[in-house]
């Protein structure tokens, strides 16, 4: 399944998606977790000292390897330079699976040992005053839809991703890559309003988004909550001395965190398997060749300087069925 965490800077995404990825891991299950934020935290809330977070490969500087990789045989895509961040997969595409080995997680993807289990983590890379310039930090996200893209997980195969904050997800269709999306909400009237952002935005596209509210501290925070959102609230999360030693960098083992927390991440997993069996790939595929379109013609086909709905493969779906190219 494919899981985003989204909401506004401060809100606990990063510290929720991490405690999700440490939950999955200690079940057992493989999982690829992923930093898309522009703030690169993830890392260090998975126990990697600052050293370490530093030391992990950027996708966004092994573009040309991505592209190169995910585009095969496809012969629609004449070259790296001709694929932009949505050009969607087609006949001769090579795509990703959660459990093997590639190209692309051997020069992008770093094993982080946790409780119970090791996760694959990936980072779009630290953000410079040039991304937020001159080029456009959504550049950088751009290796993360790409990979999204060509990516078929199956069922019990995780791959969750810390977005960035805020609305910034909707300036391209990465939005819509996914199984389940959990929208962390402080109980404050700031708290709530990217959800009713996001509402707006993903109703047209059939997201299935749940809230998940943090730093709950009594009944009239969830009053709140419950009266801002609704049925789109799943599960509220209060104090944790858990993750305060966890932001010290001295976590405890994770089998130790609070009870009632365990069961709200496990009510996480729970809600996000229940959209295996609703998956819809053809639709998923429709999403993409609507934004490739989109970016195509508002800008793709001027910086490539062909005309980039030939990329679009009419009698090609994805789907957990579709074979590698040979």
């Amino acid at each position: 399944m494919k899981i985003a965490f989204v909401g506004k800077g401060g809100s606990g995404k990063t510290t929720l998606s991490s405690l999700f990825v440490r939950h999955l891991a200690a079940s057992g299950a493989p999982v690829i977790a992923v930093d898309a934020d522009i703030n690169q935290h993830l890392g260090a809330a998975l126990g990697l000292d600052e050293t370490e977070a530093a030391a992990l490969p950027a996708m966004g500087r092994h573009l040309t390897l991505i592209k190169d990789y995910l585009r095969g045989t496809n012969p629609r895509i004449t070259s790296a330079e001709a694929m932009i961040k949505t050009t969607p997969p087609g006949e001769g595409s090579r795509l990703l699976r959660v459990r093997e080995e590639n190209p692309v997680y051997e020069a992008c993807a770093r094993p982080v040992a946790l409780d119970g289990g090791t996760v694959r983590l990936m980072v779009t890379g630290p953000f410079t005053e040039s991304d937020l310039g001159v080029a456009c930090y959504h550049s950088k996200t751009g290796a993360v839809e790409m990979c999204l893209n060509h990516l078929v997980d199956g069922r019990d195969e995780y791959v969750v991703v810390d977005m960035t904050a805020g609305s910034d997800s909707f300036a391209s269709g990465m939005f819509t890559r996914f199984d389940m999306t959990f929208l962390v909400a402080e109980p404050t009237r700031k708290g709530v309003s990217v959800y009713r952002q996001y509402k707006e935005y993903a109703r047209d596209f059939g997201v299935a988004l749940k809230v998940v509210g943090n730093k709950v501290q009594g009944p009239e925070d969830l009053e709140f909550l419950r009266a801002e959102v609704g049925d789109d609230l799943l599960v509220t999360v209060g104090h944790s001395d858990w993750v305060r030693a966890m932001e010290k960098g001295r976590p405890p083992r994770f089998d130790q965190l609070e009870a009632a927390n365990r069961a709200a991440l496990e009510s996480l997993r729970t809600a996000a398997d229940a959209r295996y069996e609703a998956r819809d790939w053809e639709r998923y595929t429709r999403q993409m060749v609507h934004f490739h379109l989109r970016n195509a013609e508002s800008w793709g086909n001027a910086r490539t300087g062909t005309d980039l709905a030939h990329q679009v493969d009419p009698g090609f779906v994805l789907d957990e069925r579709v074979s590698e190219p040979a």
